[in-house]
């Protein structure tokens, strides 16, 4: 199997041709469509950060924002004030830290404290974004996403949403290896419901193929979320483990570098089966 190597602050994160990286993901916020704010208290962050550890993830993914379709915007303060004692504790663990935010406020105490990764749904286009990171020696992932949480799933449209997907995250990886930023630092999203409907996501999740060509590789995210629950008939976010370890297992075969789950050990035991039945 084909090993890649992606450099990510502190750590230079190598997953094989069938075998992504796992990204668990802790939400620390009071309002998260998944796990209903379980874990928007310092001391329950960390207790399932350990959890998710044991559970086999690869990199731990904070995010103190909900970007759920509908979801009110939270103030950079406030975001830090959620995110900083928990940060302070997770990147003591020598383990690879990733911060979901869209605020180059928030980047940047980040990648000060020593996180290695910023995961940014907005594709670094908050001012003063793209200077944290190339500043920075943080792994990236770009997200692309039409409009913003608050109205993004009103009515999207597009006339070829694999083709416009591609061309913006191509733009975006332009524009950062412009300033310096290592193409081996680089990572895509699609972004799964991020402002598209279910035949949107579908076409983006069967061309996982042609987006891990792009930059370093592809990230795939659709674990919970609608896109499973309109395939499978789950209205519960919680009880879509099923579908979303066929996605990512699906996301292994066709070629993603990383796929970001909730369910860590479920799905850390799908793509490890299929691996070793396909080797």
């Amino acid at each position: 199997m084909q090993q890649h190597t992606w450099k990510a602050g502190r750590f230079n994160l190598q997953w094989t041709t069938r075998r992504p990286l796992i990204m668990g993901i802790l939400n620390a916020t009071p309002d998260s469509f998944s796990d209903g704010g379980r874990f928007n208290q310092t001391e329950f962050a960390i207790r399932h950060a350990e959890q998710l550890l044991k559970e086999g993830t690869n990199i731990l993914d904070i995010g103190a924002e909900s970007t759920r379709p509908g979801a009110k915007p939270v103030d950079s303060d406030e975001e830090w004030h959620r995110l900083e004692p928990i940060l302070t504790e997770l990147v003591r663990w020598n383990v690879p830290i990733s911060v979901d935010t869209m605020k180059a406020f928030v980047m940047r105490r980040s990648v000060d404290l020593g996180v290695d990764i910023l995961n940014d749904v907005y594709g670094f286009r908050d001012d003063g974004a793209e200077a944290v990171l190339a500043s920075s020696s943080a792994g990236a992932v770009v997200m692309h996403m039409q409009g913003e949480p608050r109205t993004m799933q009103a009515d999207p449209h597009y006339s070829d949403v694999v083709v416009e997907v591609k061309d913006f995250l191509q733009q975006r990886i332009n524009r950062l290896e412009t300033l310096g930023v290592d193409t081996h630092r680089i990572l895509v999203d699609p972004g799964f419901g991020f402002g598209k409907n279910q035949a949107h996501n579908v076409s983006l999740m069967k061309s996982t193929r042609l987006f891990s060509t792009m930059a370093n590789g592809v990230l795939i995210g659709v674990s919970r979320k609608r896109l499973i629950g309109e395939i499978t008939g789950e209205p519960d976010p919680v009880q879509r483990i099923h579908g979303s370890v066929a996605a990512a297992v699906f996301a292994a075969q066709h070629g993603a570098a990383v796929v970001r789950v909730h369910d860590v050990k479920a799905t850390r035991d799908g793509i490890v089966t299929y691996a070793a039945l396909t080797d």
